[in-house]
């Protein structure tokens, strides 16, 4: 693969849309419950909340009266085919390959976003606002359309309320990540609200089209036993990344999304360290787990060959995965794969003590996964997931005091 260019980070705003436009009234209830922190210079967005709920309720009570009986009542015929590993693992780029295979349907935008009603006003109103869509997503150089593939988190935090993006506006609460990463620790009564959300997306995906579903999320990596449990013959797909690249590409995610969807003030204390804590909870319960899904229905795959050979690793993991009509998607890829060598990577300058702690709290997965101690780059080092679907970083800004002493790494108990 020929060389990419570079270029410093770009920063794109995600203009007037924030996650939480999303939610129906009783959501914007529980919403507030739970103590988002406001503040005065984000008054606009704030006021803007109880008119999409009044909105999104009312569209809701619409679609349920079309559509309701026939979406409870039915069948997914097609193993799903779930996406999984860390945040900034490729987990974007892997979905955004698949989803050039004829055979795949995905979660877009607009149903990620408005997953209560979608079925009744996806057409309509995508057609009218696709030009209020920004170019570019707010954390890289990833293009924006109504149906560009997203992660399912997104949908089911809108619905129950129960997922690490709810850090975004409690950034001064870490424990507000931590705590939805075990489900074993949460109360049966949320499950069961965080389940019904999932059954009901996948029902509505499988209403508007027959095809077989591929989801990805890097929330799923803390919950194989779950997705198991309410799909056996699903497939699960594990991609891993140099923990290094994830490191600095999740801080900078972390900022650009708080900073798009908070309602009170940025605050980032903490991130460093809940970053290298739950990266290392994601890799373990893995690696519990994997055990669990029946063979021939998982696989897994490194970033870094996928970015280089495609083609070669995608039809590896057909194979794993017992998956058919690879043929179809190596034909559609073709000029995805030339694409890659026109992507501009950006441009990130490390921190030493970041480069070294990283490294040092996470050396024997370093070592399991055969990647070598990162150094320290000085503004050399690039980070790209790849072409259409990169996950890139920006420069990794960290608090001045947080250099200074060597911070103990989280737990969902302390967090």
């Amino acid at each position: 693969m020929a060389k990419q260019e570079t270029q410093k980070a770009t920063r794109t705003s995600q203009g007037g849309f924030m996650i939480w436009h999303g939610m129906t009234c009783s959501g914007l209830w529980r919403f507030m419950r739970s103590r988002p922190l406001l503040h005065w210079s984000r008054l606009h967005r704030i006021l803007s909340l109880p008119f999409s709920a009044v909105y999104n309720s009312a569209m809701k009570l619409v679609e349920g009266m079309l559509y309701g009986r026939k979406v409870r009542e039915t069948k997914i015929e097609h193993p799903p085919v779930f996406v999984i590993g860390y945040w900034r693992s490729g987990t974007t780029f892997l979905q955004n390959l698949l989803s050039r295979d004829p055979q795949f349907q995905h979660l877009g935008l607009y149903r990620a976003l408005f997953p209560w009603h979608f079925l009744l006003t996806e057409k309509l109103v995508t057609r009218l606002t696709a030009k209020l869509l920004p170019t570019n997503r707010p954390m890289d150089n990833i293009n924006v359309h109504w149906d560009s593939p997203q992660e399912d988190d997104l949908p089911l935090c809108i619905m129950s309320l129960l997922s690490p993006i709810h850090l975004l506006v409690r950034p001064h609460d870490q424990g507000t990540f931590w705590r939805t990463l075990d489900f074993d620790k949460l109360p049966a009564e949320e499950v069961s609200r965080w389940k019904n959300s999932l059954s009901l997306l996948m029902k509505k995906l499988t209403f508007a089209s027959g095809k077989r579903i591929m989801m990805k999320s890097p929330y799923h990596l803390f919950h194989v036993p779950t997705l198991l449990e309410m799909y056996p013959d699903a497939r699960i797909l594990y991609i891993h990344r140099n923990p290094y690249n994830v490191f600095r590409s999740t801080m900078h995610l972390r900022r650009r999304m708080i900073e798009e969807n908070t309602l009170g003030r940025l605050i980032m204390d903490g991130s460093e360290e809940a970053v290298i804590g739950s990266y290392r909870l994601g890799f373990e319960h893995y690696e519990k787990t994997k055990h669990m899904i029946p063979e021939g229905h998982h696989h897994a795959i490194c970033y870094e060959d996928l970015e280089k050979d495609p083609i070669g690793v995608l039809r590896g993991a057909y194979e794993g995965l017992s998956l058919p009509g690879f043929e179809n998607l190596e034909q559609a890829l073709l000029p995805e794969v030339e694409s890659l060598k026109r992507y501009k990577k950006n441009v990130f300058d490390d921190d030493p003590y970041w480069v070294n702690k990283v490294y040092e709290d996470l050396k024997d997965i370093f070592e399991q996964y055969g990647y070598e101690r990162p150094e320290v780059a000085g503004g050399d080092a690039t980070d790209s997931d790849g072409a259409t679907a990169a996950e890139d970083a920006a420069v990794v800004e960290t608090p001045a005091e947080s250099k200074k002493e060597s911070p103990s790494e989280p737990n969902a108990a302390s967090a």
